[in-house]
């Protein structure tokens, strides 16, 4: 598996960040982390890391659905207006399992998939060992 140099993590609560950090320093998948608190804050840090160098963005991102200030669904609309040329994978990582809120994920071509809390290191692992080697593969052809 190819290690994943950035991993972004939205997420207001400080309990799921840490653990979502431990797990992927533990199995070893990633370099290096940007955390942000809510939508607002990651989609104004995330604007100035696109206007600078695209090739600093995260190759995955962790996106909470419920969040003050601004939430997943909002940071999500407004983010895949920004033309990038990196591609990224996102995840919806909630506690909501509302059927609706999968369907509505579903409809977004930039999220991969939609993570039910908690997580597991073995779930996210499967995931993004096989999203990774779908994006690279894309990216070959």
């Amino acid at each position: 598996m190819k290690k994943i140099d950035i991993a972004c993590i939205i997420d207001d609560d400080p309990i799921f960040v840490f653990s979502a950090k431990k797990i992927m320093q533990m199995s070893n998948m990633c370099n290096g982390f940007l955390v942000f608190h809510n939508g607002h804050e990651a989609l104004s840090n995330l604007k100035a890391i696109i206007s600078k160098d695209s090739q600093s963005l995260p190759d995955v991102i962790l996106l909470d659905l419920n969040m003050p200030i601004m939430d997943g669904w909002e940071f999500l609309e407004e983010f895949i207006k920004i033309p990038t040329q990196k591609e990224i994978i996102i995840y919806i990582v909630t506690s909501s399992v509302d059927p609706q809120d999968v369907i509505k994920a579903r409809s977004y071509d930039k999220v991969s998939n939609y993570i039910i809390k908690p997580i597991s290191m073995e779930s996210l692992k499967s995931l993004m060992i096989s999203d990774i080697q779908e994006t690279e593969v894309s990216s070959k052809s």
